[in-house]
Protein backbone atom coordinates (compact mmCIF):
# COMPACT_ATOMS: atom_id res chain seq x y z
CA UNK A 1 0.00 0.00 0.00
CA UNK A 2 1.33 2.92 -0.78
CA UNK A 3 0.70 6.57 1.15
CA UNK A 4 2.10 10.29 0.62
CA UNK A 5 5.26 8.46 -0.66
CA UNK A 6 5.83 5.46 1.93
CA UNK A 7 4.94 2.14 1.64
CA UNK A 8 2.92 0.48 3.91
CA UNK A 9 2.70 -3.04 4.16
CA UNK A 10 -0.95 -4.83 3.43
CA UNK A 11 -2.87 -5.64 6.79
CA UNK A 12 -2.66 -9.17 7.28
CA UNK A 13 -2.59 -11.31 10.59
CA UNK A 14 0.93 -12.21 10.25
CA UNK A 15 2.23 -8.35 8.86
CA UNK A 16 -0.32 -7.18 12.01
CA UNK A 17 1.48 -9.54 14.41
CA UNK A 18 4.95 -8.58 13.50
CA UNK A 19 4.56 -5.23 14.16
CA UNK A 20 2.76 -5.50 16.92
CA UNK A 21 4.95 -7.64 18.62
CA UNK A 22 8.11 -5.81 19.10
CA UNK A 23 6.54 -2.90 20.73
CA UNK A 24 4.51 -5.08 23.00
CA UNK A 25 7.32 -6.25 24.06
CA UNK A 26 8.83 -3.42 25.20
CA UNK A 27 5.44 -2.37 26.62
CA UNK A 28 5.96 -5.50 28.89
CA UNK A 29 9.22 -4.25 30.36
CA UNK A 30 8.27 -1.16 30.79
CA UNK A 31 4.99 -2.26 33.09
CA UNK A 32 7.44 -4.11 34.93
CA UNK A 33 9.45 -0.92 35.68
CA UNK A 34 6.04 0.99 36.14
CA UNK A 35 5.12 -1.54 38.68
CA UNK A 36 8.44 -1.37 40.80
CA UNK A 37 8.28 2.43 40.90
CA UNK A 38 4.81 2.02 42.21
CA UNK A 39 6.11 -0.90 44.84
CA UNK A 40 9.37 1.59 45.83
CA UNK A 41 9.65 2.96 49.24
CA UNK A 42 9.23 6.35 47.66
CA UNK A 43 6.12 5.80 46.34
CA UNK A 44 4.67 4.40 49.69
CA UNK A 45 5.76 7.82 51.29
CA UNK A 46 4.29 9.54 48.86
CA UNK A 47 1.17 7.87 49.19
CA UNK A 48 1.68 8.26 52.71
CA UNK A 49 2.57 12.02 52.85
CA UNK A 50 -0.51 12.90 50.71
CA UNK A 51 -3.98 11.76 51.33
CA UNK A 52 -5.79 10.71 48.37
CA UNK A 53 -2.87 10.10 46.25
CA UNK A 54 -4.16 6.50 45.74
CA UNK A 55 -7.28 7.21 44.99
CA UNK A 56 -6.49 9.55 41.92
CA UNK A 57 -3.61 7.22 40.46
CA UNK A 58 -6.14 5.00 38.67
CA UNK A 59 -8.02 8.05 37.11
CA UNK A 60 -4.72 9.64 35.79
CA UNK A 61 -3.20 6.91 34.38
CA UNK A 62 -6.33 5.64 32.98
CA UNK A 63 -7.06 9.77 31.19
CA UNK A 64 -3.55 9.48 29.98
CA UNK A 65 -4.52 6.66 27.49
CA UNK A 66 -7.67 8.17 26.34
CA UNK A 67 -6.27 11.97 25.60
CA UNK A 68 -2.98 10.68 24.06
CA UNK A 69 -4.34 7.58 22.32
CA UNK A 70 -7.37 9.57 20.46
CA UNK A 71 -4.41 12.12 19.28
CA UNK A 72 -2.40 9.15 18.19
CA UNK A 73 -5.63 7.84 16.43
CA UNK A 74 -6.31 11.24 14.71
CA UNK A 75 -2.21 11.45 13.49
CA UNK A 76 -2.70 7.76 12.43
CA UNK A 77 -5.94 9.12 10.13
CA UNK A 78 -3.73 12.09 8.72
CA UNK A 79 -0.94 9.87 7.82
CA UNK A 80 -3.66 7.14 5.89
CA UNK A 81 -5.16 10.09 4.09
CA UNK A 82 -1.77 11.72 3.33
CA UNK A 83 -2.87 15.01 5.06
CA UNK A 84 -0.18 14.54 7.34
CA UNK A 85 3.17 14.18 6.22
CA UNK A 86 5.30 11.71 8.79
CA UNK A 87 7.83 14.67 9.41
CA UNK A 88 7.15 17.01 11.75
CA UNK A 89 6.45 20.27 11.12
CA UNK A 90 3.82 23.14 12.19
CA UNK A 91 1.06 22.37 10.10
CA UNK A 92 -2.43 23.52 10.56
CA UNK A 93 -3.93 19.91 11.52
CA UNK A 94 -0.67 19.48 13.59
CA UNK A 95 -0.77 22.00 15.59
CA UNK A 96 -4.83 21.45 16.42
CA UNK A 97 -4.00 18.10 17.47
CA UNK A 98 -1.26 18.68 19.64
CA UNK A 99 -2.93 21.77 21.52
CA UNK A 100 -6.50 19.94 21.73
CA UNK A 101 -4.37 17.25 23.58
CA UNK A 102 -2.34 18.96 25.48
CA UNK A 103 -5.21 21.44 26.98
CA UNK A 104 -7.97 18.05 27.20
CA UNK A 105 -4.96 16.89 28.98
CA UNK A 106 -4.42 19.42 31.56
CA UNK A 107 -8.35 20.41 32.10
CA UNK A 108 -8.40 16.53 32.66
CA UNK A 109 -5.48 16.29 35.14
CA UNK A 110 -6.97 19.55 37.41
CA UNK A 111 -10.61 18.21 37.57
CA UNK A 112 -9.12 14.84 38.84
CA UNK A 113 -6.83 16.63 41.44
CA UNK A 114 -10.16 18.93 42.11
CA UNK A 115 -12.58 15.30 41.98
CA UNK A 116 -10.46 13.70 44.38
CA UNK A 117 -10.36 16.22 47.19
CA UNK A 118 -14.05 15.97 47.17
CA UNK A 119 -14.51 12.30 47.32
CA UNK A 120 -12.38 12.72 50.30
CA UNK A 121 -14.12 15.14 52.00
CA UNK A 122 -17.28 13.22 51.47
CA UNK A 123 -16.06 10.49 53.13
CA UNK A 124 -14.83 12.27 55.84
CA UNK A 125 -11.02 12.31 55.13
CA UNK A 126 -8.91 15.16 54.80
CA UNK A 127 -7.05 16.46 52.01
CA UNK A 128 -5.76 19.49 50.61
CA UNK A 129 -7.07 20.99 47.88
CA UNK A 130 -4.41 22.99 46.70
CA UNK A 131 -2.14 20.33 47.04
CA UNK A 132 -4.09 17.67 45.33
CA UNK A 133 -4.33 20.03 42.11
CA UNK A 134 -0.98 21.28 41.97
CA UNK A 135 0.18 17.40 42.14
CA UNK A 136 -1.98 16.56 39.40
CA UNK A 137 -0.69 19.96 37.30
CA UNK A 138 2.47 19.18 37.66
CA UNK A 139 2.10 15.43 36.96
CA UNK A 140 -0.45 16.23 34.11
CA UNK A 141 2.18 19.20 32.29
CA UNK A 142 5.02 16.96 32.49
CA UNK A 143 3.11 13.47 31.29
CA UNK A 144 1.93 15.66 28.35
CA UNK A 145 5.45 16.64 27.26
CA UNK A 146 6.78 13.59 26.99
CA UNK A 147 3.92 11.58 25.65
CA UNK A 148 2.94 14.22 23.21
CA UNK A 149 6.71 14.15 21.84
CA UNK A 150 7.29 10.33 21.94
CA UNK A 151 4.34 9.91 20.08
CA UNK A 152 4.54 11.75 17.44
CA UNK A 153 8.35 10.41 17.17
CA UNK A 154 7.31 6.77 17.65
CA UNK A 155 4.21 7.30 14.72
CA UNK A 156 6.51 8.99 12.39
CA UNK A 157 9.12 6.28 12.79
CA UNK A 158 7.69 3.72 12.61
CA UNK A 159 5.26 5.24 9.67
CA UNK A 160 8.59 6.01 7.07
CA UNK A 161 9.60 2.53 7.76
CA UNK A 162 6.37 0.76 6.40
CA UNK A 163 5.09 0.40 10.46
CA UNK A 164 1.23 1.33 10.58
CA UNK A 165 0.97 3.65 12.74
CA UNK A 166 -2.41 1.94 14.43
CA UNK A 167 -0.67 -1.08 15.51
CA UNK A 168 1.75 1.43 17.60
CA UNK A 169 -0.68 3.70 18.81
CA UNK A 170 -2.03 1.58 21.39
CA UNK A 171 0.90 0.33 22.91
CA UNK A 172 3.00 3.64 22.77
CA UNK A 173 0.11 5.26 24.64
CA UNK A 174 -0.33 2.43 27.25
CA UNK A 175 3.38 2.16 28.12
CA UNK A 176 4.06 6.01 28.25
CA UNK A 177 0.79 6.80 30.65
CA UNK A 178 1.72 3.85 33.08
CA UNK A 179 6.00 4.33 33.19
CA UNK A 180 5.69 8.15 33.08
CA UNK A 181 2.44 8.64 34.66
CA UNK A 182 3.41 6.92 37.87
CA UNK A 183 7.29 8.47 37.59
CA UNK A 184 5.59 11.96 36.99
CA UNK A 185 3.23 11.61 39.64
CA UNK A 186 6.35 10.93 42.58
CA UNK A 187 8.18 13.70 41.13
CA UNK A 188 5.01 15.93 41.25
CA UNK A 189 4.88 14.70 44.93
CA UNK A 190 8.00 15.76 45.76
CA UNK A 191 8.12 18.85 43.84
CA UNK A 192 4.77 20.21 45.22
CA UNK A 193 6.27 19.32 48.99
CA UNK A 194 8.99 21.50 48.40
CA UNK A 195 6.59 24.40 47.38
CA UNK A 196 3.64 24.34 49.27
Amino acid sequence: MFHSGVVVEEASAWSIFRQALPILMVSLVAGLVAGTVLGSEAMREGIEAVPGLLLLLPAFLATRGGVYGAMGARLASGLHQGVIKPVFEWSERMTNAIVASFVNGMVVSLFIGALTWFVLVAVGREGGLVQLVLIMAVAGFLSALLMLSVLIVVMFWGYRRGFDPDNLIGPTVTTLGDVFGIVFLLVAVYVVGWVV
